[in-house]
């Protein structure tokens, strides 16, 4: 039980390898790895190997070739003493196994064996065989078929025989000395035999060091594999594993640190960017819950407080008729008045925080709204030693808009600005100014669709607190989308795939696939097709479909020309907002003071200045401050 209890830990163990990512690459590598070197090790093997061996094939030949030549004169002269000398002399290299001549019947004739010669060979034997299957020598042996590779047995080590026919020429029939018929072709062969092991010794060593090598080679890949799969795979890997784990428990605290720059990295930091999204959501509707139940008690307190202050304002000012011959009294009396319609004010600004209402708009000067609110959070700002800067333009002209809204706008800024500056002083800075502005980077697109009316704002993805304008993108055999920035000639568009720009490019409608493209239109600054997207009432924006420049058009809107708008810029000396917040500052919810703070200041500010068609900027650097800027069109 034990044994099989450890079998089947051991098996558990691999099956749990097998599973991880890591695992499998260095697998799979080791695999390749092997296949690769080994299969380049063995083919090296065998051509060092054939190298080897014709090199010693060739010494062969070339050998048998000059005993053939050294004897032939010998052999013509019948002399058979000197052709013993000289098989015997060449026999006596260590090398040479046998040197051997047959006659055309088989038997030997010369040989640097003596105890071999009158020896009659086996014409049927291995070594023998390519040349007589067909009972009788073949005339013509091609030189590749001269040689052979056998065992003696007497010697283990392998041989190679190299035979040479004698050819039966003129000089042979037509001496004197011989009775050679013309008809006869061969009349006999040189058989020379060389050992090889020194060959195979040396074959042996190569495939030794070739497989040491290979063993090596292999070793010291997947070595550096599996410490770069750990450092750069399995690592990251593990983190992320891990990153997920505590966000399943709840911890959406968790961050990935030390987030490389490849995939797994962008993996990582992408990650980290879900959980923070993750956690302002959940701080959203924890804030959502927070502000619905303020609500439900602001609508209470306007029922429940409203009534009894309207009494005691009704017989407060009753009794303020009653008693005109007494002066204290009225005073107190005024007192009472006073304080129940500011109670009534009160209790209107908690509705107006809980749900704005419908701007009811005027004519009015913005310089005397800014020093109504100015006015109002006076108080504050000389707790914390702020002053004032009023850079007012005197003749500023009135713009129609709702006073109190706007007094909110401006006392939420100042409010903030305050905040911002802390109590150790500071300086808030208020310019009026009339401009005249280019349609371009002003007007807002709150409004787009496709030929078929589909709509293209994106509420979901927003640009600076704006709707962006999806549109889906193909390009090269890839699809993606676009989003551009609502602003007329701004160009901040979010891109969600990256365009080739040697490939062709189609813009469709995200939800009909109908193309955006302009055909009969090309772009002024780079030639290319352009987009033409549909502004309900209001034509056709135009731009560049491969976005290689800036250039849109908008004719209905460049028409009007330049448009007037009233500018109120306010500027603070306080800590500055982080650059990476400064895109999320105007969403509900959102703020930057922690538990102080409800997120709602800055999101109501946005929704009285887009009401009232205007705009609102921010620029700010840490430790320098905030710039706020209002534009009203007049």
């Amino acid at each position: 039980m034990k044994k099989l209890g450890c079998a089947f830990k051991k098996l558990w163990v691999l099956k749990t390898m097998f599973r991880k990512i890591g695992f499998k690459l260095i697998f799979i590598v080791g695999i390749t790895a092997i296949v690769i070197i080994g299969g380049y090790t063995y083919f090296n093997l065998k051509s060092e190997t054939n190298i080897l061996l014709g090199e010693v094939e060739r010494h062969a030949l070339e050998l048998s070739e000059a005993v053939k030549n050294s004897t032939r004169h010998g052999m013509m002269l019948n002399q058979r003493e000197m052709i013993h000398d000289i098989i015997n002399t060449i026999g006596k290299d260590p090398a040479i196994y046998a040197l051997r001549v047959f006659n055309k019947d088989g038997e030997i004739i010369y040989s640097n064996r003596l105890e071999d010669i009158g020896k009659m060979l086996d014409k049927y034997a291995e070594s023998c065989y390519a040349c007589h299957a067909a009972n009788k020598p073949l005339e013509k042996l091609a030189i590749n078929d001269r040689t052979r590779i056998y065992r003696s047995e007497q010697d283990s080590s392998r041989i190679l025989g190299v035979i040479n026919p004698i050819y039966n020429e003129r000089s042979c029939y037509e001496a004197e000395c011989h009775a050679h018929p013309t008809s006869a072709k061969v009349l006999g062969v040189l058989d020379v035999s060389i050992h090889l092991k020194d060959i195979d010794k040396k074959i042996g060593d190569n495939e030794m060091h070739g497989l040491i090598f290979a063993l090596i080679a292999i070793s010291a890949i997947g070595l550096i594999i599996a410490l770069f799969v750990k450092r750069w795979v399995d690592k990251p890997v593990k983190e992320l594993v891990n990153a997920t784990n505590q966000v399943g428990l709840g911890n959406l605290n968790y961050a990935i640190k030390e987030a490389g720059t490849d995939e797994l990295g962008i993996l990582a930091q992408s990650f980290n960017n879900m959980t923070k999204k993750l956690k302002d959501m959940q701080m959203q509707i924890f804030q959502s819950e927070k502000m619905a139940s303020l609500g439900q008690l602001a609508a209470g307190v306007a029922h429940e407080i409203n009534n009894p202050l309207t009494g005691v304002l009704t017989y407060s000012s009753y009794l303020l008729k009653r008693t005109k011959d007494n002066p204290e009294m009225q005073e107190d009396l005024n007192v009472i008045v006073r304080e129940t319609m500011r109670s009534r004010e009160i209790v209107k600004g908690l509705l107006d925080f809980a749900r704005q209402s419908t701007p009811k708009k005027s004519s009015i000067n913005i310089n005397e709204i800014i020093d109504r609110s100015i006015g109002v959070v006076n108080n504050q700002l000389k707790l914390n030693n702020v002053v004032v800067e009023k850079l007012y333009d005197e003749n500023l002209p009135k713009v129609t808009a709702d006073a109190n809204q706007m007094q909110q706008v401006f006392m939420n800024l100042l409010v903030n600005a305050n905040d911002s500056i802390g109590r150790n002083g500071g300086r808030i800075s208020i310019k009026t100014s009339e401009i005249s502005l280019p349609p371009e980077g002003v007007v807002t697109i709150k409004n787009a669709v496709c030929e078929k009316n589909h709509n293209l704002m994106d509420n979901e993805h927003k640009i600076e607190g704006l709707a962006s304008i999806k549109l889906k993108i193909k390009n090269g055999g890839k699809e993606g989308f676009i989003y551009l920035d609502p602003v007329y000639g701004r160009h901040k568009n979010d891109y969600g795939i990256k365009i080739d720009k040697g490939k062709p490019v189609n813009i469709v409608c995200p939800v009909c696939d109908i193309s955006l493209i302009d055909k009969n239109e090309k772009c002024p600054q780079c030639g290319e097709e352009i987009y033409k997207i549909k502004i309900p009432n209001d034509g056709y924006l135009r731009g560049c479909a491969k976005f290689n420049d800036h250039w849109q058009k908008w004719d209905i809107v460049d028409s009007s020309g330049k448009r007037k708008f009233v500018e109120i810029i306010i500027k603070d000396t306080g800590c500055g907002i982080p650059k990476e917040h400064l895109s999320k500052i105007f969403e509900p919810f959102f703020s930057t003071k922690g538990q102080k703070g409800t997120g709602l200041g800055l999101s109501v500010i946005w929704g009285i200045i887009e009401i009232h068609n205007g705009t609102i900027n921010v620029e700010s650097e840490v430790g320098k401050g905030t710039t706020f800027t209002i534009r009203l069109p007049l």
